[in-house]
């Protein structure tokens, strides 16, 4: 006689390892590859402010590169400028800001972790964000010059 465990083991519905391994959950957005793509996966609502945030950053920052990163769009221009992203009730942006004179005006878009949320029931303050793209252009500017001169005093070059 089979033991009730052995029972109910037996109703399982095994498959093959590599099947298991290969397939992937229907519910998990596959990775895209550029930010076009993900702002072509979002809802039809929040394109268009997706698509307002990438031009007021590519209008401070020309020259910076696009690319997905953690799954989000992100800009790099000497090192990561700015990521931001859809969710369901706001527009994520990050990294956290740390520019003292921003502190007090990014306070009521704070999330836990210092990124920021910007509701989608309110407008998207565009003027708030050119200020913290601007900040973190001379930021990620500074922290290069910063360590060109370290890299220059033992021998290496200024050329990264």
């Amino acid at each position: 006689m089979k033991s009730k465990y052995k029972l109910l083991i037996d109703q399982l519905p095994y498959r093959p390892v590599a099947q298991v391994l290969t397939e992937r959950p229907k519910n998990i957005m596959s990775t895209p590859t550029s930010i076009d793509e993900y702002i072509a996966s979002v809802s039809e609502e929040v394109r268009p402010i997706l698509e307002s945030v990438r031009t007021t950053i590519r209008k401070l920052a020309p020259d910076a590169e696009e690319r997905i990163s953690y799954r989000m769009p992100a800009f790099f221009l000497d090192g990561a400028l700015v990521y931001f992203a859809a969710f369901k009730n706001h527009i994520g942006m990050y990294p956290p800001v740390h520019d003292e004179s921003l502190v007090p005006l990014v306070a009521k878009y704070a999330g836990p972790k210092g990124n920021l949320r910007f509701p989608l029931t309110e407008p998207l303050p565009l003027g708030l964000i050119r200020r913290i793209v601007k900040a973190r252009i001379k930021q990620n500017r500074a922290r290069k010059l910063t360590l060109g001169k370290v890299r220059s005093m033992d021998g290496g070059s200024l050329d990264w």
